[in-house]
């Protein structure tokens, strides 16, 4: 039977492990072990903030809606109420910035709608 000379694999993998944790902190690039959690756990916080961040792009668009609308003498559940009453399909991203960049533009939206 021929000799098998293993470790090729083990420090292919072990490198490629220290390789994802790098710039990590203390023992969590150095050691194996460690490294390989932290990977890990960078991973599953990454899958999860990358849904989180969605949600919170919407909550500031709502605000700067909001703070858009109150200006003019209306509020953001009444604006979106009548929107969604008349089919009018404008998302909140699109009107956030019209509200910060164009005012003219999204008052006049804005009277058009609730007259």
């Amino acid at each position: 039977m021929t000799r098998v000379k293993r470790g090729v694999i083990a420090n292919k993998r072990r490198k490629n492990v220290l390789k994802d944790a790098k710039g990590y902190r203390f023992g969590r690039s150095t050691k194996e072990r460690l490294a390989k959690v932290a990977t890990t756990k960078a991973g599953m916080y990454a899958f999860t903030h990358r849904r989180d961040k969605k949600n919170d792009f919407r909550r500031l668009w709502t605000v700067r809606l909001n703070a858009g609308l109150r200006a003019l003498g209306t509020k953001y559940s009444t604006f979106i109420d009548v929107l969604n009453k008349a089919n009018i399909k404008i998302n909140r991203k699109m009107l956030s910035q019209m509200a910060a960049k164009n005012p003219e533009t999204f008052e006049r939206i804005v009277k058009q709608v609730t007259n």
